[in-house]
């Protein structure tokens, strides 16, 4: 393949799909709307999971970074009652199962593992326009025009390319999660500290709850879930941090004080995130020159495998495209095949998650999930 595979968007997906094709001899630009690098924080932990995550990353021949980054201990989960008594524990069990890791300490690996060069940063796509013979022209915000003759969206939920393929436009979820982290949390959030303990923490009842995981660096992140309307959170002034606090806070009336306090005492800016999603089955036509992966191609409820879904979408079209020579069609086609069923059993399994999770059984779904008494029919 002489032209190079064009990427929009550095998010995980992207550069795990960067790293096969350098590994392979490909040429790969990456194009990316963030400043630099380290332009903004990368969110929490993610468990990477063997049959995807951890399997993208081996494709990548990263597995010994990756094993050099991981919180060891955070695999352990607690499971609390609204009034902090403790319904169920799973300790980290020290395999490879789904050991977790910082999202940035991962993207980092990733982008250490590319050329100089090959991310292009403050290069925010505006427009993605076909102009013939499977060519695409790409217009940046910052006046720059490039163009493509093999393009992969990889930029998200709001991705651009993706109307180049799709007339689909995600639809909000019924879902929104706040977050918000604790520093320094032995010393001066000590009763925070134990209740979350070493991994995960949950404190759920039916369409309402706390997530909690302690961070590598001494730090919980929270996250508020809450099953409400968009026009809900409007009433919150979230550029006001102590009022947003207080807001938030407040759903939590009557909770144990070491809970309410993961949020109350938030030293960042409470942070919301609507949860959006595509239709379960979301496909299209093949299009000559462009495909997606990731978000861009099948974003869905956060039901875990968002992120690791996403990196095996990289390294199998990465695969694909080495697979497959000078024909980039041939390539595009028979990642698609496989990404399309994968992504709607992925979107099925996310649906049953969160009913188990969030549902009029709360917590007793979430308990039988974590004790493996539940089966919501993932994809191997």
């Amino acid at each position: 393949m002489d032209s190079p595979v064009t990427i929009v968007g550095a998010g995980l997906g992207g550069l795990t799909l960067a790293r096969v094709l350098h590994l392979r001899g490909l040429p790969v630009t990456v194009y990316d709307a963030d400043a630099s690098a380290g332009a903004r924080t990368q969110g929490g932990q993610l468990d990477l999971h063997e049959h995807n995550g951890q399997r993208a990353l081996a494709m990548a021949g990263l597995t010994e970074q990756y094993r050099a980054i991981i919180h060891r201990g955070g695999g352990a989960r607690r499971v609390l009652d609204p009034r902090g008594a403790l319904l169920a524990e799973i300790p980290d069990d020290g395999s490879m199962a789904r050991p977790e890791a910082l999202r940035g300490d991962i993207r980092r690996i990733l982008l250490d593992s590319l050329p100089a060069g090959t991310v292009q940063w403050g290069r925010k796509l505006v427009a993605a326009t076909a102009v013939g013979g499977g060519r695409h022209e790409l217009r940046f915000a910052d006046g720059s025009v490039v163009g493509s003759d093999v393009l992969v969206g990889a930029d998200g939920t709001w991705s651009r390319v993706r109307a180049l393929l799709s007339d689909e436009r995600p639809t909000y979820a019924g879902m929104s999660y706040i977050d918000t982290s604790l520093h320094d949390v032995e010393v001066r959030h000590g009763a925070a500290a134990k209740t979350v303990g070493a991994g995960a923490m949950y404190a759920l009842t039916p369409g309402q709850g706390l997530l909690a995981h302690r961070e590598a660096g001494d730090v919980i992140h929270t996250y508020a879930v809450f099953f409400r309307p968009l026009e809900w959170f409007a009433g919150i002034d979230f550029a006001d941090a102590p009022a947003a606090r207080r807001a938030v806070a407040a759903e939590f009336e009557g909770w144990a004080p070491e809970l309410v306090s993961l949020i109350a005492d938030g030293e960042t800016g409470p942070v919301l995130r609507s949860i959006h999603r595509l239709p379960d089955r979301h496909r299209w036509e093949r299009v000559p020159g462009v495909t997606l992966l990731g978000d861009a191609a099948h974003v869905t409820l956060p039901g875990g495998e968002g992120a690791n879904t996403a990196m095996l979408d990289g390294a199998e079209l990465g695969e694909a495209l080495a697979a497959h020579p000078g024909d980039p069609e041939a390539a595009f086609a028979a990642y698609e095949e496989v990404m399309f069923r994968r992504s709607e059993a992925e979107a099925v399994a996310a649906h049953r998650t969160i009913d188990l999770v969030f549902g009029a059984g709360a917590p007793r779904g979430l308990i039988a999930l974590l004790t493996g008494a539940a089966d919501v029919g993932r994809s191997a």
